[in-house]
């Protein structure tokens, strides 16, 4: 039987950017939160949505066990911590009830089951993270970092706060620059904490100690666990159900599992790859027990995150089967395992992983749209080489839309993306960011740069004294790539980044000439003005990526983007949030005025009441659209959107 042919369709060819996406930011926002801080408590899980559509507001919700879903702090509160700025461990789920950090007063606050709100803080300027419920003295133990004194650097401290909010809150132990990880045996009679000294950052070198605390909370003296050398970041400590003390260590170039028992130290599993993230904020989480000897635990290795069980006795390792390559925040019970994972096409959303039946629940999407995967560019994994015998790495986002393709002997502009941290790593989860435009017809390069986390201590220690050097190296070369490819046009390499990925940017902008044009989003240009005027959690970071300061200030002030802008040729925008405490406003107005003095098109976009990183979807809304603007005014294309024209500068 004769059957007619469907005739067949033909993508309309039309100049790469200018292309009609389904993939807008009102899409990527209306029906979207951020997720984070998952957590157990009996038969309920809780975490914490950031809600751009509430003017950034971080609110906990909790799911029962019949699936019923419902704020659980009152709608005049943000639950969301400021010590270290970047915040995390911000609640704590406890018998009494529900403690969380109020963003405005930086308070803590006890939601009992009558659902009221009662202040158990009253310190002025001190802020609160990373509790945890000390049952045997109904109290808590904590991380407070003391703002009182505004003529000296905040001092950190682990506290013990009384749950009853009529007695003072006593320090348990001092001393060190920075805590985190509190963490009390089951018992209830040994403490551990890791602490760390300026200028190391968390993920150079810490300490883990240990200590007796007795009936009336009384710390006995402490003793270092691990850390002692120069070489070494110990993190997330956790209590087995017997009481024997795990943690995560890289004395052997990569975060591996550890244990202390009666031998000593000993090495609970080998592997190159990575069993824990820089410790930027509080309460990360990658392992967790389901009972003395088993233990669920996420690990990263060339880009990619997996679920993993580990026998604590056989010390060897089971890597489960599942659709994520990105995968965070995990915590179990005996039979549950809950996290937060992505793939290259779907959202992040919390898991809820039944360990025995190895069967998939998903209990909460950060965005709720259906995506047309026609759509979607996946990432690919590529290494590049970027020196003798070093290679770096990245994931590449081609041009993807259902409806159009490019013209004829027309090769795509590219935007290379520097993330952030300087330690952070790029994943190949969905990320809109690079869909939005790869979807319009960009090409996108997403760069794990030398100084990234993921892939041992030597690959992050790269950065180390050159930071604005490897980076920007990595990133360039990265561009260069795969322009020799064939991938993308030559001619037309743009750059973004954020906060020290902006940096990155910058610095790629002034000190070399492979790229046509710039994003900065509250990114440092003035390295002397951050050495002087950021937070304390980072001020002395720069010792470890520059020098020391003020000793080679010269150096500094040679590593500037803001000191070279006479080598600077292309245009640039910037996007600021008129509240950062880390980047401060005149990082980017120092340069944007630079820049306007001599003659280059330069844009600056600024926001009231946003931070270090942008909460509010208004703003979001704006700056993505407006970058979009930026690049087709700059590579000469008609954008295809209807969105706020830029005005330069």
């Amino acid at each position: 039987m004769y059957k007619p042919k469907k005739p067949v369709f033909t993508k309309q060819k039309r100049a790469f950017g200018s292309w009609e996406s389904t993939i807008t930011t009102d899409l990527m926002l209306n029906s979207s939160v951020g997720l984070g801080e998952i957590s157990i408590f009996g038969d309920d899980v809780y975490w914490v949505e950031m809600r751009a559509n509430e003017g950034g507001r971080y609110v906990i919700v909790k799911r029962t066990a019949d699936g019923q879903q419902a704020d659980a702090i009152p709608p005049d509160y943000n639950a969301r911590t400021r010590v270290h700025e970047y915040g995390g461990g911000s609640y704590l789920m406890t018998e009494r009830g529900l403690v969380f950090s109020n963003f405005t007063d930086q308070c803590l606050y006890l939601v009992d089951a009558n659902s009221e709100c009662k202040k158990l803080t009253a310190q002025a300027d001190c802020r609160y993270a990373d509790m945890v419920y000390d049952r045997h003295r109904q109290q808590l133990i904590c991380v407070r970092e003391d703002h009182s004194d505004k003529t000296k650097e905040a001092i950190n401290t682990i506290v013990a706060v009384p749950l009853t909010g009529t007695e003072d809150e006593s320090v348990l132990h001092s001393g060190a620059d920075f805590y985190s990880n509190p963490r009390l045996s089951h018992d209830g009679q040994q403490l551990c904490w890791v602490s760390w000294l300026h200028p190391n950052m968390p993920w150079d070198n810490t300490s883990l100690f240990i200590v007796t605390i007795n009936s009336r909370g009384e710390l006995g003296k402490a003793k270092l666990i691990a850390g002692a050398d120069d070489n070494e970041s110990v993190c997330q400590p956790l209590w087995s159900p017997d009481d024997t003390l795990y943690f995560i260590s890289d004395k052997n170039n990569w975060w591996n599992l550890y244990r202390l028992n009666e031998k000593g130290i000993e090495c609970v599993l080998e592997l190159e790859a990575e069993f824990a993230v820089p410790q930027w904020s509080f309460r990360e989480c990658n392992y967790d027990f389901i009972d003395n000897d088993s233990i669920m635990a996420v690990y990263r290795k060339q880009g990619l995150a997996y679920l993993a069980m580990i026998n604590t006795n056989e010390k060897n390792l089971e890597t489960f089967s599942l659709p994520y390559t990105d995968i965070e925040s995990l915590v179990c019970d005996q039979r549950t395992a809950c996290f937060l994972a992505a793939s290259p096409t779907e959202f992040a959303s919390i898991i809820e992983y039944d360990i025995e039946q190895q069967k998939i629940d998903i209990i909460q999407k950060s965005n709720n749209i259906s995506l047309d995967q026609k759509y979607i560019s996946v990432g690919e994994s590529i290494s590049f080489p970027v020196g003798e015998n070093k290679n770096a790495h990245a994931i590449f986002y081609r041009p993807q839309n259902r409806y159009f393709t490019g013209l004829d002997n027309e090769k795509p502009p590219l935007i290379v993306m520097s993330h952030g941290g300087p330690t952070g790593e790029t994943h190949n989860g969905l990320k809109m960011v690079a869909q939005f435009f790869s979807s319009r017809g960009f090409a996108v390069l997403d760069v794990n740069y030398g100084g990234s986390s993921g892939y041992g201590r030597e690959y992050r220690q790269r950065l180390n004294r050159n930071w604005g050097i490897v980076d920007v190296n990595d990133c360039s070369k990265a561009a260069l790539y795969v322009a020799e490819q064939g991938w993308v046009d030559k001619d037309r390499l743009a750059i973004r980044g954020g906060s020290a990925g902006g940096f990155t940017t910058l610095a790629a902008l002034a000190f070399t000439d492979v790229f046509k044009a710039g994003a900065s989003h509250y990114g440092v240009s003035d390295l002397e003005a951050l050495a002087k005027e950021t937070h304390k959690f980072e001020s002395r970071y720069l010792d470890t990526l520059i020098g020391s300061y003020p000793e080679e200030k010269e150096l500094y002030k040679k590593r500037s983007p803001v000191n070279a802008v006479e080598r600077l040729s292309c245009p640039v925008i910037f996007f600021q949030g008129l509240e950062d405490k880390i980047v401060l406003p005149n990082q980017a107005e120092m340069m944007v005025d630079a820049l306007r003095e001599k003659g280059i098109p330069v844009a600056y976009i600024a926001y009231e009441g946003e931070q270090h990183g942008f909460r509010q979807a208004k703003n979001i809304k704006r700056t993505l659209e407006s970058e979009l603007y930026f690049y087709s005014t700059i590579f000469n294309f008609e954008c295809a959107d209807k969105v706020e024209p830029v005005e330069f500068l």
